[in-house]
């Protein structure tokens, strides 16, 4: 099975990017993400042996004692560039203690022989990604109109490992097993 762990949206922000997407998504025909699947992702595990997921959620139980993460979801951008983009995605502003979050996981799942990431942790929400070339001056322009581009703050106090499944119509994602902050 295939497994991530991350943090879920608040009901508040989960409202305010459905908004934003309803609106978006007739400005160009790209694979926009349901609001039910946005969330933040902290540790990409990949495909791990149904047998063995109780040494995940052990490893991952060891995480705790530590104060909730203040995240805000503002700010909207491309990657790997505006230009000639293959996502497009909403910011996540998480500071020290989502990051700190981030290496705490996968220091608690690398003794399970699950690889470190190279790249440093830059968390976002995926809104849509862009297979293939499609015009997007209209959906730039709806961007550029919006009014504010801030989506909301939530405390996070918990996080969650996930069975990423795919589907005939995209990824399904369960939650298989939660984890406090504090107990």
């Amino acid at each position: 099975m295939r497994l991530f762990t991350g943090v879920e949206l608040s009901e508040e922000v989960s409202r305010n990017l459905e908004r934003l997407l309803t609106h978006l998504r007739p400005a160009a025909h790209l694979r926009w993400s349901p609001v039910y699947n946005l969330h933040i992702t902290t540790k990409f595990i990949g495909e791990w042996t149904e047998s063995r997921l109780g040494e995940i959620t052990a490893a991952l139980e060891s995480i705790a004692g530590r104060r909730t993460v203040a995240i805000g979801i503002s700010g909207l951008d491309w990657f790997p560039n505006p230009r000639n983009p293959r996502v497009f995605f909403a910011l996540v502003h998480g500071g020290d203690a989502l990051t700190d979050l981030a290496r705490d996981v996968e220091s608690a799942l690398e003794p399970l022989g699950i690889a470190r990431e190279n790249r440093p942790y830059s968390p976002h929400l995926t809104l849509a990604r862009i297979n293939r070339a499609v015009p997007l001056d209209q959906l730039r322009q709806g961007v550029a109109a919006l009014e504010s581009v801030d989506f909301g703050e939530f405390p996070a106090d918990r996080f969650f490992l996930y069975r990423s499944k795919l589907g005939a119509t995209g990824s399904v994602y369960t939650k298989l097993a939660e984890f406090p902050f504090s107990k």
